[in-house]
């Protein structure tokens, strides 16, 4: 892996194949391995840049809160050390969050978009108040405990009852981060802004992939986005929950793979 400083945290990166970059943001609690399932459709014609999200893998928190801010401006200095000017955005979940942000503050860098189990709507007070709670909670009781409560939520109840190896793997990568970690991210994503304004004006070429069992990004915020990003394609993925590409790749990784296929990527 690669990796840079970025203001107060060292953010690592890894890089495969080789074409017209595209940048993938994996899912909160996961890292860059989350992608491993659609990578081999992908790398045989592009270059794909996987950072770790700040706080997540083997990436630093940081100082304070990790705000949606902080992350764009990781994601814009690993495409700079990357030698990445514009690239297409894969993204899933809080990646989705921070490529909203990243749009506002540089938006002539990206290219298409995918919108994977993402929502562009800021928390409710209700949800915003259960993600503070969480903050102080796993710093008093660790991780392991969250995380199990976690788990069942972002994968689909079909994942849960016969894919054994998935919940594990999805575990796995989750007990990378330290209790420090996910409350500082927790925080941060409890202060996002606001995206629904700002869908009108994503004039880029976007899929909008949603798994029809996630619960935490609906159908219903899939259609808003559709409805709101002019163009855009939703595409429901069965049996699949908010890790829709890591639960299901051999249906999420062919509709990435035609998706850049057909779109204008410089």
């Amino acid at each position: 892996m690669h990796s840079l400083r970025s203001e107060d945290a060292e953010i690592f990166y890894e890089t495969q194949g080789q074409g017209p970059p595209v940048v993938l943001l994996h899912p909160f609690p996961a890292d860059h391995e989350f992608w491993l399932p659609v990578i081999p459709a992908l790398e045989s014609r592009y270059r794909l840049i996987l950072p770790d999200l700040r706080g997540h893998g083997k990436s630093e928190i940081g100082q304070g809160p990790a705000v949606m801010a902080k992350h764009a401006a990781d994601i814009a200095r690993v495409m700079d050390a990357a030698g990445v000017g514009k690239a297409a955005f894969i993204v899933c979940s809080i990646g989705g969050y921070i490529v909203f942000e990243f749009l506002r503050r540089f938006h002539g860098r990206a290219t298409a978009l995918a919108l994977c189990n993402t929502r562009p709507q800021a928390d409710s007070s209700e949800a915003r108040a259960n993600r503070l709670k969480a903050a102080e909670t796993v710093l008093e009781q660790g991780t392991e405990q969250f995380l199990q409560a976690l788990t069942p939520k972002l994968l689909g109840p079909t994942t849960i009852s016969s894919r054994p190896d998935l919940v594990e793997g999805a575990l796995r990568l989750m007990r990378k981060m330290s209790p420090e970690d996910i409350s500082q991210v927790q925080r941060g994503m409890a202060e996002r802004p606001d995206s629904v304004p700002d869908l009108k004006h994503v004039n880029l070429p976007t899929l909008i992939v949603i798994g029809d069992e996630d619960t935490f990004s609906t159908t219903a915020d899939g259609e808003l986005m559709r409805q709101s990003i002019p163009g855009s394609r939703l595409k429901i993925i069965p049996r699949a929950g908010h890790y829709a590409p890591w639960e299901r790749p051999e249906a999420v990784a062919p509709l990435l793979r035609q998706f850049l296929d057909f779109v204008p990527l410089i």
